[in-house]
């Protein structure tokens, strides 16, 4: 089956098609960095990695652009309460994003392009905008884009035209859902924004937010592209807008494919700081959990059902993946042992990997795959336990396991205990090492220390394993 996706735009399931065979060229909403990036922010960037790495999967090229909003309301405000230049203000939470992905396995982007290197690409949509009539300068010096001179304004959201407050204005970069209004394009400076400004046609000011994306776009694929991606909250007003300016810049449509991923809720409830369930990826690191176990929470929900995040959940990632971990050493295992296969394992691989591309094909069903995936692990466990599989065969099976994870990105065919810190693999060789010397007391001593910080030593015939205790 060809891939399909729903487009946000159409309301339906539709094949993708892209505009130039093999390949895909793909925009994803990235940070605003006024503050380190919280796991809501993180379920749209492994949503956004999943989708890069299934195109990749299914054959495809992928181009991939995420933009850094380091100029906006949020970014001066928060530059002007810190007492910091706006590049340094924001550096610091750039360079903590750029971190968290590597912390969550998602892969780097071709482009990140940041707004305030992209001012002279917003400055020029905005003239082009002007002629043609679709902008104008307000009597406060800031530019407006005329929702009036775009008749279809609100195809992305839905929204009646009728009800629409046409000549309302709207200054600030984000607003209410109801307020559907002509909104910034260029903002006139003001004594809020500090040093922050630059010059324009129009005087010294800056860009609103909503054109940061459309330049930014345009400058590295085109004036239109494939796919655009984001939270469901962004769909109205920043996509909407995006649309608006984009398409009445360049005369062409702008996007393809619009996906967006539903909300993340904490424990059943909407995050929030007052109701103490507000976590940064590193708030959730630091009560002791990886970067591949909040990965797998975060991949485990539809992109387009809301998740539900908890520490149970968490729970749950280890014993799944302590459940991989221990097929992996069982197939290297018997890897190392003479060929045998009384089974026919090709036909199951075959079978499993059809099973899994199927779910990715169908708007990137994981649950579709990973059932595919567990499938799998049970029936070779199986052929494992009957001494039915051994030598080359056992290594096909890593093989395709090292192909799903291109996409899963949590497998660790060739890693075991990667997810040990390196105190724990200390211990371990410690207790190694006071074995040989047969100072069985601080061996068994290690062992409880171990255990009680939560791992499990397991003596093998290769030797000595780690890994964590499950639930």
């Amino acid at each position: 089956m060809p891939l399909h996706f729903h487009n946000t735009l159409s309301r339906k399931l539709e094949e993708f098609i892209p505009l130039e065979p093999g390949k895909a060229r793909l925009y994803t909403c990235g940070p605003t960095v006024y503050n380190f990036a919280h796991i809501g922010n993180f379920r749209a960037y492994i949503f956004e990695d999943l989708l890069r790495r299934t195109l990749a999967y299914c054959g495809f090229k992928v181009t991939q652009v995420m933009n850094l909003t380091d100029v906006d309301d949020k970014t001066i405000r928060g530059a002007r309460q810190a007492g910091l230049p706006l590049d340094q203000f924001t550096r610091q939470f750039k360079d903590a994003f750029f971190a968290d992905l590597k912390t969550l396995r998602i892969e780097p982007a071709e482009f990140y392009p940041a707004a305030t290197g992209c001012i002279p690409e917003m400055i020029r949509m905005i003239e082009v905008l002007i002629e043609k009539k679709h902008a104008y300068v307000g009597d406060d010096k800031s530019v407006y884009f005329s929702i009036a001179s775009f008749p279809r304004y609100g195809q992305l959201a839905r929204l009646n035209r009728d009800e629409m407050r046409v000549g309302v204005r709207i200054k600030h970069d984000e607003y209410a859902k109801e307020s559907v209004a002509d909104f910034a394009l260029w903002k006139a400076w003001d004594e809020a924004d500090g040093e922050v400004k630059w010059d324009s046609p129009w005087g010294p000011g800056r860009p609103g937010w909503h054109i940061e994306c459309s330049a930014m776009s345009m400058k590295h694929l085109g004036p239109t592209f494939d796919l655009h991606t984001g939270g469901v909250d962004n769909l109205f007003p920043h996509h909407e807008d995006e649309i608006a300016q984009s398409e009445a810049a360049n005369g062409v449509k702008f996007v393809n494919y619009w996906l967006h991923c539903a909300h993340l809720m904490v424990e059943g409830q909407k995050m929030s700081k007052s109701m103490g369930n507000f976590f940064t990826l590193r708030d959730v690191v630091a009560k002791g959990w990886t970067g591949r176990e909040i990965r797998w929470v975060l991949l485990g929900t539809h992109y387009r059902q809301q998740l539900d995040f908890s520490f149970q959940g968490c729970h749950n990632a280890r014993a799944a993946l302590q459940r991989v971990d221990d097929f992996k050493t069982r197939l290297q295992e018997a890897a190392a042992l003479p060929d045998a296969d009384t089974t026919g394992v090709a036909a199951r691989l075959t079978a499993a990997e059809a099973e899994f591309r199927a779910g990715l094909e169908d708007d990137i069903n994981l649950s579709a795959a990973l059932a595919a995936l567990f499938n799998l692990v049970r029936d070779v466990n199986r052929m494992l336990d009957a001494g039915e599989l051994a030598g080359k065969p056992a290594a096909a099976v890593a093989e395709l396991l090292r192909t799903l994870d291109t996409v899963l990105g949590v497998l660790d065919v060739d890693q075991a205990g990667a997810d040990a810190p390196a105190d724990i693999l200390a211990l371990a060789q410690e207790r190694q090492d006071a074995r040989k010397a047969k100072n069985f007391a601080r061996a068994d001593e290690i062992r409880k220390l171990l255990a009680a910080r939560g791992w499990i030593l397991e003596d093998t015939p290769q030797g000595p394993r780690v890994k964590r205790q499950a639930g």
